[in-house]
């Protein structure tokens, strides 16, 4: 007899929130400038069927170099210009959304900056060091905000990483989503986290030099150019299947631009 397929199913709040799902948007460089548009366009299509939508937040602390208009998303006019600001902006004029922008990092000290310290229902981080992965995950994990019929409750982390040619998108729950009864699936309700499940890759990966770039070609020579729009697809298209389909079987993805692979992760 062949074992149910494993599967989990998405926290119901979010299906059916009383308000706009509340997200911290965490990075917004490579894939971070990426991702938002992607969200952007989740918030349209949600509201279009019925859905209240998103609220989303950005945090980060650094400003807009010349080099990072080739590969990042971002215009020569906003050169000098904190990151987070920019992108919020030009989200909230071309969509009529009223999201806001943190010019500062998301970190322990930070978010004491926050009434609601920090919380959200999903985050998506999509940030270069290893260490900001870990201190994400210790205030994630440390989190006691709110109730479950609360817009602020944190439910799930989604990372985003990549390379020069390769990075993943993983989805992890902050505690355990209750699961319904099936007779057709095995129910898992706890995803583990990224920095517990691939610790020691992780702590291998940062050994690799992360020195800022100064010149576009140095930025090209560490990471490829399309690879941050690789990543914010898949992750756009991870989010938005937890909302139309309410139920996962992969619950993220490894993904290589230079053989042109890309494997599934599984849930369980």
């Amino acid at each position: 007899m062949n074992p149910l397929p494993k599967v989990h199913f998405v926290e119901k709040y979010l299906l059916n929130p009383t308000n706009p799902v509340t997200v911290n948007l965490i990075g917004a460089g490579g894939t971070g400038s990426a991702m938002l548009p992607k969200l952007a366009r989740l918030d349209k299509a949600q509201r279009a069927l019925g859905h209240p939508g998103l609220f989303v937040r950005l945090f980060d602390g650094d400003t807009v170099s010349a080099t990072n208009t080739c590969r990042q998303l971002f215009t020569d006019s906003e050169v000098g210009l904190n990151k987070a600001v920019c992108l919020i902006n030009r989200a909230n004029l071309s969509r009529g959304t009223n999201w806001k922008a943190y010019p500062f990092h998301y970190n322990e000290h930070n978010i004491l900056r926050l009434v609601d310290g920090g919380a959200a229902n999903i985050f998506i981080s999509c940030v270069d060091k290893v260490a900001a992965r870990f201190e994400i995950a210790d205030i994630i994990k440390g989190m006691t905000f709110g109730c479950e019929t609360e817009p602020y409750r944190p439910f799930y982390w989604l990372d985003c990483g990549n390379s020069k040619h390769t990075g993943q998108v993983v989805l992890s729950t902050v505690s355990a989503v209750k699961q319904p009864d099936s007779k057709r699936y095995c129910p898992v309700g706890k995803l583990p986290m990224i920095t517990d499940e691939f610790g020691d890759l992780l702590r291998q990966s940062e050994l690799q030099d992360d020195t800022p770039s100064c010149s576009v070609e140095e930025a090209l020579a560490q990471q490829d150019l399309f690879i941050n729009d690789e990543m914010a697809n898949k992750a756009g298209q991870l989010i938005w299947n937890m909302f139309r389909q309410g139920m996962l079987e992969y619950r993220g993805c490894f993904v290589n631009l230079k053989n042109f692979k890309s494997e599934a992760l599984p849930v369980g």
